[in-house]
């Protein structure tokens, strides 16, 4: 059957927060109720979410989660970016609500995605609908390590594991080309954890190394 559509139904403590943050995003709000329950409805273009309220909830103890599947992962994240750093002043990356830096996943076809965590702890997982050009397999052991540690991060969550992962792994080892790409997330893990010396750390080891530094890691640095 034809033009089937599904909408998620998703969890939060307060759809006032919940419509603030999607605002930001781009969303403009379709529906909403108080009472009996408490009710929204937010869209973007073809982009539909409904959210319930849930009292009391920890959005800390939510499962919820979608797939977001879009013509391009790079585009979309810019604008959320945009919109993000005009509701907070910077780019959140830790805690919740927060966004993930676009990465290639090894357990998604090597796709590159990027996360929103909504204030209500729902994971939003943001695919393109086709791969890009296919790229050289992680070949060294830091980039298998990297690799796994993305998915650690990324994909489950695991923030303390990917850490090790990288940590264990850029201990041994040398200067090569993949050091700078490993470095660079394990910044945006450390911002993730709230260790910003740690962050700092790097971010200097990287411009002494003359890598740019991206925008968001920049200003989570300050």
């Amino acid at each position: 059957m034809a033009d089937e559509k599904t909408i998620p139904l998703l969890p939060c403590p307060s759809i006032d927060e919940t419509e603030d943050f999607y605002r930001a995003l781009g969303f403009t709000q379709t529906y909403r109720q108080t009472k009996p329950n408490p009710y929204l409805c937010v869209r973007r273009e073809d982009l539909e979410l409904h959210f319930f309220g849930m009292d009391p909830f920890d959005p800390a103890d939510s499962y919820g989660s979608c797939l977001v599947i879009v013509p391009d992962t790079g585009a979309l994240f810019a604008e959320f970016a945009a919109g993000l750093r005009e509701r907070y002043g910077k780019l959140p990356l830790a805690g919740i609500p927060r966004i993930t830096r676009p990465r290639k996943r090894k357990n998604q076809d090597n796709l590159s995605g990027f996360t929103v965590v909504d204030p209500g702890g729902n994971w939003l997982r943001i695919f393109p609908a086709k791969p890009g050009p296919a790229g050289a397999e992680a070949s060294s052991p830091l980039a298998k390590a990297l690799a796994n540690a993305v998915v650690q991060g990324e994909s489950r969550g695991e923030t303390a594991q990917a850490i090790r992962i990288l940590d264990t792994n850029l201990a041994k080892a040398g200067p090569d080309d993949d050091r700078a790409e490993a470095l660079l997330y394990r910044a945006e893990l450390a911002l993730r954890v709230q260790d910003h010396d740690r962050a700092r750390e790097i971010v200097a080891e990287l411009t002494g190394m003359g890598v740019e530094i991206p925008e968001e890691l920049a200003e989570g640095c300050r």
